[in-house]
């Protein structure tokens, strides 16, 4: 498991990093580097990596995370998709790493699909997810992980606060939704920690949130594909009554009809789209 004294890169060796080949962060890749010593290890504490263990790392930047979960014995995945970040990982780690692999490549082959490269790389293995995802990629990748790819054991991921508050909320709110049932329907989800823009570099204009899944050992889904095609057509009118988007002739007994969809609880929208499914 890591320790707390782990050498891990600080601001002066990010920069220093990105200096030496003469790149700058990236904003359309959302390259805001984490260097806060404290949230690092928080993040690596909360990963548990121990000797063996299958990582999947997306976006490992200049390897502020890969470099400590390698000397913690972790088999790690990285998924990079800068030639630049790419290229200084390769220096630093070396290509004949042992437990090292990366994918300079997107991690996602399209919105429901992660990139083959990347399965392949993983070889079956039960794994876990460790990632500091932009805005665009967060649902969709842990969406995509979480429903179709059950060797996701669990998943540390660093994201805007936002969506974060959108994966942890509770029925009643704006901020639950779609995202929110599915996930929470196959993981149990916590927080782990906040952060402020100062720790990062450069400073990103958003707070952010490190959250863990831990897959069930039973979903509360046996079809999540069905249950997120249902809540796209329930949610697409939140506004409105169940009762008004269904029907309130073929609405089952039970369900109060003047209800709208954020005020039913992830288990009350499993069972309602489980009365709609087709038989």
């Amino acid at each position: 498991m890591i320790v707390s004294n782990t050498p891990m890169q600080t601001l002066s060796d990010i920069r220093g990093l990105l200096d030496a080949h003469g790149i700058h962060p990236k904003h359309r890749f959302g390259q805001n580097f984490l260097h806060d010593p404290n949230k690092l290890r928080d993040i690596l504490a909360a990963a548990a990596i121990e000797p063996g263990d299958a990582v999947l790392e997306v976006g490992p930047g200049t390897g502020v995370l890969t470099e400590p979960m390698l000397a913690a014995g972790g088999r790690v995945v990285a998924v990079e998709i800068d030639d630049d970040m790419a290229g200084i990982l390769r220096e630093r780690i070396g290509e004949d790493c042992d437990g090292w692999t990366l994918v300079h490549a997107d991690v996602m082959a399209g919105k429901h699909a992660i990139n083959p490269d990347v399965v392949a790389a993983l070889d079956g293995a039960s794994f876990k997810l460790v990632a500091n995802l932009p805005y665009n990629v967060a649902g969709p990748l842990l969406a995509t992980l979480a429903t179709d790819h059950p060797t996701m054991a669990s998943a540390i991921v660093m994201i805007q606060r936002e969506v974060a508050e959108r994966i942890v909320a509770a029925p009643g709110g704006k901020e639950y939704g779609p995202l929110t049932v599915i996930l929470q329907a196959m993981c149990t989800i916590d927080r782990v920690t906040t952060l402020s823009p100062n720790c990062f570099w450069p400073r990103p204009k958003v707070d952010s949130a490190v959250i863990r899944l831990v897959r069930r050992d039973t979903p509360l889904t046996d079809d999540p594909h069905a249950l997120s095609a249902f809540l796209q057509r329930l949610f697409q009118k939140r506004r409105k009554q169940i009762g008004a988007i269904l029907g309130r002739d073929t609405l089952p007994n039970g369900f109060d009809p003047t209800l709208r969809p954020e005020q039913l609880s992830v288990e009350r929208l499993i069972a309602l789209a489980d009365a709609y499914r087709p038989r």
